[in-house]
């Protein structure tokens, strides 16, 4: 087991955030959390017997306030990952209500870019340090009717992440993870019955539960952090093949 690392993961209080911070706690890291909701907050830095913090990552100050608590607890942060982010109900964008919009631009992208802001800062000032994004459904340029507003923040954020990569400040590093489908309320958000029936059997051959890609998402977290990394559980070939096997293969 590599060294044990100071990790930060925003949106670390439920679905694969948490998962994630389970597994890197279990490996012997330190870790930090953060989330909106004061009382989920609180359950999950009890749970998982870490440093947690209510930050919104839409306001940079509070994500200043949890890196000054990371760093209050633990030391440094060698790793901050950016895992906060919401979907919106599947509509048209002329049928998307603007709030609804504007809130998944201010967590997806600027939760991400407060993120690598106070991170890249905090990580010269200490003398180094890697940020990981959270890429998604987008991120390649793919498109899904009816997701095009939250496509277009991973789009951004990939595109942020490379151009971040070719801009930090000597030994700080910045990459990409790209988790895959995963069985989270991200996934399934706003889908009719009858969708939800005809995405089921798609979902049954691509998605993994977080108990299975937190652990695999872990080891790579802190040993795959070097600068213009990018960390990909379900590439073109491994779709093709479960599809391949679907027939053959009966899967939770």
């Amino acid at each position: 087991m590599s060294a044990s690392r100071s990790i930060v993961i925003t949106g670390g209080t439920r679905g694969l955030g948490f998962g994630l911070a389970r597994s890197l706690t279990a490996l012997g890291h330190r870790v930090t959390v953060c989330g909106t909701g004061p009382g989920r907050v609180a359950a999950a830095g009890a749970e998982l017997g870490v440093p947690a913090v209510v930050a919104d990552v839409a306001d940079r100050a509070r994500l200043q306030d949890l890196w000054d608590e990371a760093v209050r607890r633990h030391g440094r942060v060698d790793i901050w990952v950016n895992n906060a982010g919401i979907s919106h109900d599947r509509l048209p964008l002329w049928r998307l209500p603007a709030d609804e919009a504007r809130a998944v631009l201010e967590v997806n992208l600027l939760g991400t870019v407060n993120g690598c802001a106070v991170a890249v800062a905090g990580m010269a000032a200490q003398g180094g340090g890697h940020v990981w994004n959270m890429e998604g459904l987008g991120g390649d340029g793919r498109t899904v009717p009816g997701l095009g507003v939250y496509g277009a923040t991973k789009r951004a954020v990939t595109y942020l992440t490379r151009a971040l990569a070719e801009e930090v400040p000597e030994g700080v590093t910045a990459g990409l993870l790209s988790p895959g489908m995963v069985v989270t309320d991200l996934l399934t958000h706003g889908y009719s019955e009858a969708e939800r029936a005809r995405a089921a059997r798609i979902f049954a051959i691509l998605a993994d539960p977080v108990e299975t890609v937190a652990p695999w998402l872990a080891e790579r977290v802190v040993g795959r952090a070097r600068n213009g990394a990018h960390v990909r559980r379900l590439t073109p070939a491994k779709i093709a093949y479960r599809f391949a096997r679907a027939p053959f293969t009966r899967r939770p």
